[in-house]
């Protein structure tokens, strides 16, 4: 069931349910804020087994928007270091804490959704953005720079330096960003990768550089931390990636020692075709639970204790993530264990609510 402990790498984590990684466009320069404060330190004391901190840029041109946070200096690694001890303050002490690190690619330099969600204009300050090839996301969009093999020699440094620097600040999981239309994305789809050299073409070719990064930020942390990547299931488009390649690639990483996947979908293109509804990307991780030995863990559209009870019950995934019912309800463990008939482990100082 979801309140029974599961072991990540290394790491105990005393239930199935995880908080997703949610973006608040609230950073200043890369660096947290009180508006962090308060969302982590609430979502710390949640009960959650695992809570995950929002995407986080591993070089100043990943951000997404002026306002995401980053841990690309030192200044970004206090920030992080400080919100983060302040989480664990408070929260239970089987609690534990991961971290996205991600890089944009050719979604980056946008404005925040509540503004729109376009490109920045040069009234915004924006900055030039990198891709596989010089595709836009939209037409209306900047043409992003083709990336050159040093390109992708410093983006690989960027994510070694921000894993090394997760380690320090305190974090106990950390998870690449690999879907979403963001960098890694971008170089798995046959949308927005043309490239020509061994980089590009077929699923091998494309698959190399997002395995390369997660082969690279393995190899600079301690045996067995615990390491997994959030991927894309299918794009929802006839010439994108599907099922079936997404699955290969969840093969591919499990062969180079990546503990789990977080199976999402979507968002290398402007207007994909999704079924949106309830528990509308379980398939994806059942599939690749069906063929791999690694932990799955399923997001999207799970709000119900004891729906989200029964997906773990059948074996259609390992863990449930959430986020939107965290941002409605940041007790929602709290609700679930009352209903499933679970003892957990609160604040004492709200135990009256139980």
């Amino acid at each position: 069931m979801i309140f029974s402990p599961i072991k990540i790498g290394s790491l105990e984590v005393s239930n199935r349910i995880v908080v997703a990684p949610m973006c608040q466009y609230s950073a200043i320069n890369g660096i947290m804020t009180d508006w962090h404060t308060q969302h982590l330190m609430q979502l710390g004391y949640s009960a959650a087994g695992l809570v995950m901190v929002e995407a986080t840029a591993v070089e100043e041109i990943g951000r997404i928007t002026h306002n995401c946070v980053g841990i690309y200096n030192e200044k970004c690694k206090e920030s992080l270091k400080k919100n983060l001890q302040l989480a664990k303050s408070v929260a239970p002490n089987k609690s534990r804490f991961g971290i996205q690190l991600a890089h944009a690619g050719r979604k980056a330099s946008t404005q925040r959704p509540w503004e729109g969600r376009s490109a920045l204009t040069k009234e915004d300050n924006p900055w030039k953005t990198i891709c596989p090839s010089p595709i836009p996301f939209q037409e209306t969009w900047h043409v992003p720079q083709e990336m050159k093999l040093s390109d992708l020699e410093r983006v690989k440094k960027q994510f070694i330096f921000a894993s090394i620097k997760a380690v320090e600040i305190g974090f106990d999981l950390i998870e690449i960003h690999g879907t979403h239309g963001y960098l890694l994305h971008q170089f798995l789809s046959p949308i927005s990768n043309k490239r020509k050299d061994r980089y590009g073409g077929n699923l091998k070719n494309r698959m190399r550089f997002p395995l390369e990064i997660f082969s690279s930020v393995k190899g600079c942390l301690p045996k067995d931390f615990p390491l997994g990547m959030r991927i894309t299931g299918t794009e929802w488009e006839n010439n994108g990636i599907d099922e079936n390649e997404a699955t290969i690639f969840a093969t591919e990483l499990e062969k180079i020692g990546c503990h789990y996947v977080c199976v999402s979908s979507g968002g290398n293109t402007p207007n994909p075709k999704i079924p949106i509804g309830p528990h509308y990307q379980v398939h994806l991780a059942k599939k690749i639970k069906k063929n791999t030995k690694m932990i799955v863990r399923t997001v999207g559209m799970i709000t119900d204790p004891f729906e989200a009870n029964n997906i773990i019950i059948s074996k259609d995934a390992d863990m449930i993530a959430m986020a939107r019912a965290f941002l409605s309800n940041p007790r929602w463990v709290w609700d679930a264990a009352k209903v499933l008939n679970h003892d957990i482990e609160v604040p004492p100082q709200y135990a009256r609510r139980i």
